[in-house]
Parts: C-alpha cells; sequence; structure tokens
C-alpha cells in the first residue's frame, strides 16, 4: 500500500527544494524565493516601524523639533532598510559581490529610463539634510500657500490651507524658488493697497490708517504699521498700509477685517474713495424712444426690510456697539430658523447657547407626569439661555417655538469673549436678567436648597448675576 504523506512530502521537496537557476554562487530555488520574500517584507516593516517609533514617540519625548525628527526618522529608517536588505541576501547564501557586477551593468541602462525618479531621490535626501525646508514649515509654492505634511524620498507633501494635499516632486522644491514663511519665524508683513481722492487730506488719511491698523489686534506694534504713497494714480491717490503680523497664515481673514475697518474710519473722517469714470456721449438723443421706470423711495426700500444689524442694535445690550463691534458679533454668530411648534431644546437638556430672537416667539413649557404649562414668553427682541450659561444647569423647561421663529445665537465661548472684550454688557445683561424675577428666584430656591449660595446673594440679584458671569467667564 503506498505512502500517501511520504509521496506528498518528497513531491513538495522536489518542487520548491530544486533549484531554478543560479545566480551570484547560490542555488535558487521556489523555497529559497519565498524565505528572502519574507525577510524582506519583515526587515520592510521593522524599518518603517522604527521610522514611526522615532518621529512620532522617542524624539517627541527628547523634545527635538518637528522638521528635525522627520529627518532623523527617515534617514533612520532607510539606513536600517538598506542594512536589512545586505544582511538578508548574504545570510540566504547570495554573493554580493559578483551580483553587482551584474546590477552595475543593468543599472547604467536603468537609469537613463529612471532619471527622474533618481533625482527625486537625490532631491529627497538633500532636502532631508540640508532642513531648508522641514516638517511644519509654511511655505509657498507655485501660488499654494500650506504646511509640509511629509518628507519622503521621492516627494513632499504639502497641506493647503483649504485642507487638500498637495504632492509635489522633490525636484521641483530643489530647482525652483519656495518661500519659507518658517525659516526663522512665521512673522510675515501684510501690504493693503487704497486709492484716495486728489483732494483728500494727506495727513488726516495716514492718521486713520494708522489708527485703523492698531484697532486690528493681531498687528504687531514691533515693528509698527506703516504708510507709505506709492503714487498719482489716474484717478486717485494710491497709499499702501504695511503691517506685520505673528501668524502669516491668517493674513487673508486679517486684510478682510482691516478693509472693513478702513472704510469705516474713512467714512467716518469724510475720506472718499474714488471709482474710475467714464464719459458718455449721446447722438440724436431726441430719436431715442423713452420709457418710463417705476422708482422706489429710500424710505420704501428701507421699511420693507429689517437688517441684522438693526435687529442686534435695537436689544438693549448692543445698543452702543458701533458698525465695526456689529460685525465682529455678526461674524461669530449664527443664526437658526425654527417652524411654527418645532420643539429645539427639551427639559431637563444641557444647552451652551445665548439666545436672541429676531422675529417670531418661544414658549418655555414646564412640564410633568400629569401637567404642562406655559411659565414664560419670550418675544421678539428678547433673549433667553443667560441663566444655563451662567449657572451650568440644564433647562428646566421645553422650549417650542409658537409661531414662525427666526434665532440668532452665540456659542458660549462667543459669549465669553464678548463678555471680556466689553464687561458694561455683564452689568446690562445682569438688569435684564434682574427684571425677571419670578424666574430667578426659582432658580436661587433651588440653589439655596443644593447649598450653593446663600441669603446674601438673595438680597441684590443684580450683584449675584454679575459675580457669576465674573466666576464662569473669568471677567
Amino acid at each position: 500500500m503506498p505512502n500517501y504523506p511520504l509521496i506528498i512530502e518528497q513531491w513538495f521537496e522536489q518542487t520548491f527544494s530544486t533549484p531554478l537557476f543560479n545566480i551570484g554562487g547560490e542555488n535558487i530555488s521556489i523555497l529559497w524565493i519565498l524565505k528572502a520574500i519574507m525577510l524582506l517584507i519583515f526587515v520592510s516593516l521593522l524599518a518603517r516601524g522604527t521610522k514611526r517609533f522615532l518621529k512620532n514617540y522617542l524624539l517627541v519625548l527628547l523634545k527635538i523639533k518637528e522638521g528635525t525628527r522627520e529627518v532623523i526618522a527617515t534617514l533612520t529608517g532607510l539606513g536600517l532598510g538598506t542594512l536589512g536588505y545586505i544582511i538578508v541576501l548574504q545570510g540566504l547564501g547570495l554573493d554580493l559581490a559578483s551580483f553587482a557586477v551584474v546590477v552595475g551593468g543593468l543599472g547604467v541602462g536603468i537609469g537613463f529610463g529612471l532619471q527622474e525618479i533618481t533625482k527625486n531621490l537625490v532631491s529627497g535626501l538633500t532636502l532631508l539634510g540640508e532642513s531648508k525646508l522641514k516638517v511644519g514649515d509654511l511655505i509657498e509654492f507655485q501660488g499654494h500657500l500650506g504646511y509640509i505634511q511629509e518628507i519622503s524620498l521621492r516627494s513632499t507633501v504639502i497641506r493647503t490651507l483649504q485642507g487638500s494635499q498637495l504632492v509635489i516632486p522633490n525636484t521641483d522644491l530643489t530647482s525652483q524658488p519656495v518661500e519659507n514663511w518658517n525659516y526663522e519665524n512665521c512673522h510675515g508683513r501684510i501690504e493693503i493697497s487704497i486709492g484716495v481722492a486728489y483732494n483728500s487730506d494727506l495727513l488726516l488719511v495716514t492718521e486713520l490708517l494708522l489708527e485703523s491698523a492698531f484697532l486690528e489686534k493681531e498687528v504687531l506694534s514691533d515693528p509698527s504699521p506703516k504708510v507709505v504713497f506709492i503714487e498719482y494714480g489716474d484717478n486717485a491717490l494710491i497709499f499702501e498700509l504695511w503691517v506685520w503680523v505673528t501668524n502669516i497664515e491668517n493674513r487673508q481673514c486679517i486684510k478682510s477685517s482691516l478693509n472693513f475697518i478702513i472704510e469705516y474710519k474713512f467714512r467716518q473722517g469724510g475720506i472718499s474713495i474714488p471709482f474710475p469714470q467714464r464719459e458718455l456721449w449721446l447722438r440724436n438723443v431726441d430719436s431715442l424712444p423713452l420709457t418710463k421706470v417705476k422708482t422706489v423711495s429710500n424710505e420704501q426700500s428701507s421699511s420693507s426690510h429689517i437688517t441684522l444689524k438693526d435687529s442686534l442694535q435695537s436689544f438693549p445690550c448692543f445698543q452702543h456697539l458701533n458698525e465695526l463691534e456689529l460685525r465682529k458679533l455678526i461674524e461669530v454668530g449664527t443664526r437658526r430658523y425654527l417652524k411654527k411648534d418645532e420643539t429645539f431644546i427639551h427639559q431637563g437638556e444641557y444647552d451652551s447657547y445665548f439666545y436672541i430672537i429676531l422675529s417670531g416667539q418661544i414658549q418655555a413649557i414646564y412640564e410633568t407626569k400629569k401637567v404642562s404649562r406655559i411659565l414664560f414668553t419670550f418675544n421678539q427682541g428678547q433673549s433667553f439661555g443667560e441663566l444655563p450659561l451662567l449657572l451650568e444647569i440644564p433647562y428646566p423647561t421645553t422650549m417650542i417655538a409658537s409661531e414662525d421663529t427666526h434665532l440668532f445665537l452665540l456659542a458660549k465661548t462667543c459669549f465669553q469673549d464678548l463678555l471680556n472684550q466689553y464687561p458694561y454688557l455683564a452689568q446690562e445683561i445682569a438688569s435684564e436678567l434682574a427684571k425677571r424675577q419670578e424666574i430667578l428666584e426659582d432658580y436661587q430656591n433651588n440653589l439655596k436648597e443644593m447649598g450653593l449660595i446663600d441669603d446674601d446673594s438673595l438680597k441684590n440679584p443684580v450683584v449675584w448675576i454679575r459675580q457669576r458671569l465674573s466666576q464662569i467667564f473669568s471677567l
């Protein structure tokens, strides 16, 4: 009777151990190839793991800069991988000295076909070795602004400010100009060009531009802003405002803010910004057909639409804000539209927003297993949400829109920044809340039962609320 296991074992041994060809004095079989592949994969994984360990853990603990970490980790991984490959091939009996002659001959031909890859490899080593460009640097290349995310041997990955990843061959970075904003620091200069009318008071223009620069908190005082008279333009006198900022990455937002401020300051100071004007000559005007155009007066157009600015200015807490301050408020706030009978906060839920009712009506309903009653109603121009923010407790009522409602929302952090910037708002909010004595008493009695406040705090709710504002928002 034949011994099948032995037959199968002999077949596998003959199949996998039989030499296929000879290289460098070593007989190459299927088993040899499998061993080589497994060992080379192991070496590759070990080299990659070592690179990640150095970059993300060991070198971080040693407090080495991000760019230097990338260089050390990449070169160490490359060196470990190369050494591992040599050890594996020699350990399997391959004579690399005799094999080098063959590889050298093939390398000449292959090199001509892989010139670009070779250039990128050399450029990658150059970038890593020189450290002129490092991981984390903010660079500008061919109109793209972003941070270097990774430098590999073939290419470099740039994370643009729009959030995409831009892959650039290393040869392009080493052969073309690259603007590195992080070479020493991330400071940079922003230039804003503006034209004024020929009859303008140039001293006043300079003064208003400098005032505008100092109103923007991102602008550095050293070096100080500078106003430069550029030229006599066709339609205007051209000036430039130069300002220096700490983080040039935010230059578009800073430039936008400065443009808003300059426009406001010029309008207040009576400085006009001219625009190109052209004269149009018409011939045979009498032969043109005349058509009646329906016009709408300014009063009618303005009364048909109430802007968000007007709505906020009608709110007591924001009556003293000027246009620039209102613009910042509008920028940080969000809007929310509620349909009739829509519930947006349930009783017992936490919420971290300060609400202003632009239009519509909100009802606060207290619910139990037996009853459901309306405690109070908020109408257009009123606000709510201060007490849950101040006390850091859930809503005691369910908030429902009794009609179509438009809300303006300020998140807790935005509300905090607003109170920090304009401390008088805390007093006004406290005064508005003090008018809701019935609601305050319910909150205060609950806190008293919990032992969080004493009788002295109940005597003057305005003082108590203002103190609570200072505690929560560190005013």
